[in-house]
């Protein structure tokens, strides 16, 4: 009776598995899984039927990519006045920055997109060196090769004559790069023991998150010299910078918190029988792990936040949104469909700039759960 149940021949090789199901079921499962979706997908498709065809005769088919002024872009049937943008494109980087300068603009921003990589990427060697670069060094460097340094032999250059994308990314870089610490720092003098501390810190982020971000550039630009010496009053673009810097760190507190709050008791607990202090429980085990599991509204706070910098116009700030609007006054490149092609080159500078630190930030989140899948085994 036995032998019915002995194989005695090895059993047949079956296929390995397949890591990703076919396209075709993918895409049924996807967008055609039931009728609500099936309709959703049927129309979106429908509506981009509808609109690429004129999009690409505006954009590419009809559109004038040379000219010396606007003449050929008003004229009748004709699309995108790409010409306008190549003619414009220095006002669009620097504003009103002496053209014989740039070059201290260029080297700024090279600078810091230098340590940006080396700090992002992930095997790069040396970070804290990165870190005390792009942290420490970058904003006295920058601010020198930006405003001037007459004993190094770089004029002057008030920020009034700064402009454009310069001033976008500067102010942009200059939130991020405040927003995260001084978040971090709010959410854990919210959650502190001190009642005083707490409060303060409670009072300072409602206060901030209660008030649209107009309000706070107005109140940085017209209080902040009220409340200093008249020596020590900041310049008209430190006034904004400190008023986004301010308001995104507000927000951010309220998301390092909700992290915070997600970690349990116990992983503080095991830390500290195991000797470390607070100081390194916070830095080696409790705040890893908790921005770690904020990273997508971190980003939405940064993506925001590099929106938001078109604000600083109202306060007389010349932005890059600010520069495009201006561009489209000059007479000679006046327009209908030159000022729209303005309008569409600046939503593609915020767009490539906001799917970049999208993109970067799931490529973190895959590898943290790379390694989360891998601790677990």
């Amino acid at each position: 009776m036995t032998d019915r149940f002995i194989r005695a021949e090895p059993a047949p090789q079956r296929p390995p598995p397949k890591l990703a199901p076919p396209f075709l079921t993918l895409a049924r499962e996807n967008l055609f899984g039931d009728a609500s979706s099936s309709l959703i997908t049927i129309g979106i498709v429908a509506l981009i039927i509808l609109a690429a065809p004129p999009l690409w005769r505006f954009l590419i088919a009809n559109a004038v990519w040379s000219a010396p002024d606007g003449a050929l872009c008003r004229a009748p049937g004709a699309g995108a006045c790409w010409a306008y943008i190549a003619a414009k494109t220095p006002f669009f980087i620097y504003g009103s920055y002496p053209p014989d300068q740039r070059w201290r603009v260029d080297l700024a921003f090279v600078l810091a997109a230098g340590l940006i990589v080396w700090l992002l990427w992930p095997r790069a060697p040396r970070k804290g060196v990165a870190a005390f670069g792009f942290f420490v060094l970058l904003p006295f460097v920058g601010f020198a090769l930006l405003s001037g340094a007459p004993s190094l032999g770089l004029p002057r250059v008030g920020t009034n004559l700064w402009g454009g994308a310069m001033v976008s990314l500067l102010v942009a870089l200059a939130g991020i790069v405040v927003a995260l610490p001084g978040g971090v720092l709010l959410a854990l003098g919210r959650r502190s023991d001190l009642p005083a501390l707490r409060w303060v810190c409670a009072g300072l982020i409602e206060f901030v998150r209660g008030v649209p971000l107009i309000a706070v550039l107005f109140m940085a630009n017209a209080m902040l010299p009220i409340f200093l010496p008249p020596d020590w009053s900041p310049d008209r673009l430190l006034r904004p910078m400190f008023g986004i810097a301010l308001f995104a760190s507000a927000y951010m507190a309220e998301v390092a918190r909700a992290g915070l709050n997600s970690i349990p008791g116990g992983q503080a607990e095991a830390a500290q029988a195991l000797g470390l202090g607070r100081v390194a429980t916070l830095r080696f085990v409790v705040l890893p792990q908790a921005l770690a599991a904020v990273i997508p509204a971190i980003v939405n706070n940064f993506v925001a936040l590099f929106k938001d910098t078109t604000l600083v116009a109202i306060v007389g700030i010349f932005d890059f949104l600010h520069t495009v609007d201006a561009a489209r006054l000059d007479p000679n490149w006046a327009g209908p469909t030159i000022a729209a092609t303005g309008y569409v080159f600046a939503g593609l500078f915020y767009l490539i700039f906001c799917l970049a630190m999208s993109s970067y930030a799931r490529g973190v989140e895959r590898r943290l759960a790379a390694g989360r899948r891998q601790d677990s085994i």
